[in-house]
């Protein structure tokens, strides 16, 4: 009998810098089977801490060079990124551009965000069935300006893959009217023995004071600045703790300032990004998760499993992973939601007790190969031209 050929699939992405969708891609690459997929990734541009992350049997090509390949010359990078801007705005109106480096044809074409709903739409594939991954709450005020055009962009697509229950739910909820294309809810695999491997990597320098950490990007709907307002609140109160924040973003220089303004430099220290913050969340007290709105954040699942306490805003997906003072304590997103957590987790050692026993079987939660069957079965039954019914008989992950 003759081998039926591989699937050819296509993710198109943004970039690569660290963060939890980027996890999400790399996750989808290691793992989907290679011998039913022929896998490639194209970037818009080849830019972050995990750009050179990828397996080495998945292809990856790119539109544009990333930051760290242009010229240290300030004059000269400036053209290069007026240069970079120019290029990627025609490729994103012109498929032909893009054609020219894939070189090729693909069965199923993925956008891994709504940042690049339409690059995928725009293909010049149109005999390629198209899937978006909808990883936000596109509900929320944030989203008003552009709510209408990300719809009309799902519309188009032959299926949705939401990242959390809650990020499906509200929709059908607020906006019961709005025809969507099938969907289903695939939450996040999680590589549990390559995390508890990471998390040993090495033991961080940490002052004898409670110790919280969080990891994320720099960004106001991240609640960082909420949480640095409670921090000193809570000092000022006489609650001692300190507090350490991996990540970057454009809320670095804001926040480093009101650091100072505070006085609270000691106590409160912005990291950066580190290629593997594991061993910090390992060897803290506790885990907190400021967020004013989340999808299903990675790094808390990852939390879980290394067995940290967790103080998250109860947003987006994140109440479908922490039950409240079971396996981690929710909050409201605000300073005194925070101020109240982080204030319980100092003081009350019967509610960590109850979590951390709560926690110690937590990793049989996480069933990473139901996840990957569940993708492969979905680009499998769109290439087979299975109908959008029997798609949606498919169950929740």
């Amino acid at each position: 009998m003759m081998k039926k050929d591989k699937i050819k699939v296509l993710f198109r992405h943004r970039s690569m810098e660290m963060g939890g969708v980027e996890k999400v891609v790399l996750s989808m690459l290691n793992n989907l089977n290679r011998d039913k997929f022929e896998l490639t990734i194209c970037l818009n541009i080849n830019q972050g801490e995990l750009r050179n992350e990828f397996p080495s049997h998945i292809r990856k090509v790119y539109i544009a060079e990333g930051r760290e390949d242009l010229s240290k010359n300030s004059m000269i990078r400036k053209i290069q990124l007026i240069i970079r801007r120019f290029r990627l705005n025609k490729a994103s109106k012109d498929s032909s551009i893009a054609d020219r480096i894939l070189k090729d044809k693909f069965d199923v074409e993925i956008a891994t965000t709504y940042a690049v709903y339409k690059t995928v739409l725009n293909s010049s594939n149109k005999n390629s069935k198209k899937i978006a991954w909808l990883h936000s709450d596109l509900t929320l005020p944030s989203f008003d300006a552009y709510r209408d055009d990300i719809f009309n962009s799902m519309k188009q697509f032959d299926y949705i893959i939401y990242g959390s229950q809650q990020c499906k739910d509200v929709l059908n909820e607020k906006y019961p009217d709005v025809q969507f294309p099938p969907g289903k809810v695939i939450l996040n695999a999680i590589p549990i023995e390559e995390l508890k491997k990471k998390a040993q990597a090495f033991i961080p320098e940490f002052e004898d004071f409670p110790t919280f950490v969080s990891v994320g990007r720099l960004h106001i709907r991240k609640g960082y600045r909420t949480l640095l307002e409670a921090h000193q609140k809570l000092l000022a109160d006489g609650y001692t703790h300190h507090i350490y924040v991996i990540g970057n973003g454009e809320d670095y220089e804001l926040l480093s300032k009101r650091i100072d303004e505070l006085g609270v430099g000691n106590s409160f220290k912005l990291l950066g990004t580190q290629m593997n913050p594991y061993p910090y969340v390992k060897n803290a007290d506790f885990y907190i998760m400021p967020s004013e709105s989340e999808g299903w954040p990675l790094i808390i699942a990852e939390t879980l499993i290394l067995q940290k306490p967790i103080v998250a805003t109860a947003v987006g997906g994140v109440p479908e992973m922490v039950e409240h003072s079971t396996n981690g304590y929710l909050t409201e997103s605000s300073q005194e939601g925070l101020y109240n957590g982080i204030k319980e987790f100092l003081t009350n050692r019967d509610l960590l007790e109850n979590i951390q026993k709560n926690l110690i079987n937590i990793e049989s939660k996480f069933d990473n190969q139901k996840i990957f069957d569940a993708v492969e079965e979905i680009i499998e039954n769109l290439v087979g031209k299975e109908s959008p019914n029997r798609l949606n008989q498919i169950n929740t992950i």
